[in-house]
């Protein structure tokens, strides 16, 4: 069987290196050109980046981007752990309350987003008629709508996977910790935080994923004013509106490059904090 294995993983591997790896590669390689859609390709070497460097713009969508993916990540953890207590618990009609609070979740993330336009744009917006605001062309506050919109998405889904996380643990354990003595504060947190810490993992590692790859949120609620863009957005302007393919896929690739890191962050560090819990 063990020889068999790669025989059998090898056509999902193809697969992946043929959609994703290639593509990637493909990115990478065009960001070392200069290339619009007026000049054919040049090569600049590392040209493109050290223009990024260079480019307030760019700086000012990485540490809004930072300042994004933090504060939205931190938010959805906490709010997505409390929903999961209270989904875990049981009431009467828990059934509905869990379907309800998976609806924001369901709705599509344009959908979403112009939700949360209607309600806060400066010549129509509900709450702009309301308060008197021009919510989005403020800065702090475009950006705290763009977090919040975001927080709203997709707590649901941290929510669900720290619910998953609480079904495994067994009532035995929390039985055993009440008759010990421990009240509802330490049973929490020295029995049931430690061992949802797998689930949080996963659900912090999904979304910063997610977070990095931001967009369309962004694209339908600000198209990127008020300090509110992201790299993503940056290098969509750079792509189809400036036709500067090469520092596109700059902008891309430090987007890989970003995710890739966190990630690599993530899967090495989960291990040994698994080991020491354990212990």
């Amino acid at each position: 069987m063990r020889k068999l294995g790669p025989w059998l993983a090898a056509p999902a591997l193809v697969t992946l290196a043929v959609l994703a790896a290639v593509p990637i590669a493909g990115a990478l390689w065009q960001s070392l050109f200069h290339e619009t859609s007026r000049e054919p390709a040049r090569f600049v070497g590392l040209g493109n980046y050290v223009q990024l460097a260079r480019d307030p713009e760019v700086r000012n969508s990485v540490l809004f981007t930072l300042q994004f993916v933090g504060t939205s990540v931190v938010l959805e953890l906490v709010l997505g752990l409390a929903a999961a207590l209270v989904l875990h618990a049981k009431f009467r009609g828990r059934g509905l309350v869990r379907a309800a609070v998976l609806v924001p979740w369901a709705i599509p993330t344009v959908v979403a987003a112009w939700i949360w336009r209607y309600v806060f744009d400066d010549y129509s917006g509900l709450m702009t008629y309301a308060s008197d605001v021009s919510w989005f062309s403020d800065p702090f506050w475009a950006r705290t709508i763009v977090i919040v919109a975001d927080v709203w998405k997709t707590m649901p889904f941290t929510a669900l996977l720290i619910l998953a996380g609480l079904q495994t643990i067994s009532d035995d354990v929390i039985d055993a910790a009440r008759i010990d003595g421990a009240g509802p504060g330490r049973r929490f947190v020295h029995v049931t935080l430690p061992l949802l810490r797998p689930a949080l993992l996963v659900a912090l590692l999904f979304r910063t994923m997610d977070a990095f790859r931001v967009f369309d949120a962004v694209f339908v609620m600000t198209r990127g004013k008020s300090g509110t863009s992201v790299l993503q957005f940056l290098g969509y302007k750079a792509l189809f509106d400036q036709g500067n393919y090469g520092k596109g896929a700059a902008i891309s690739a430090v987007v890989f490059l970003l995710i890739a890191t966190m990630t690599v962050f993530y899967v090495r560090s989960v291990p040994s904090r698994l080991m020491e819990a354990d212990r």
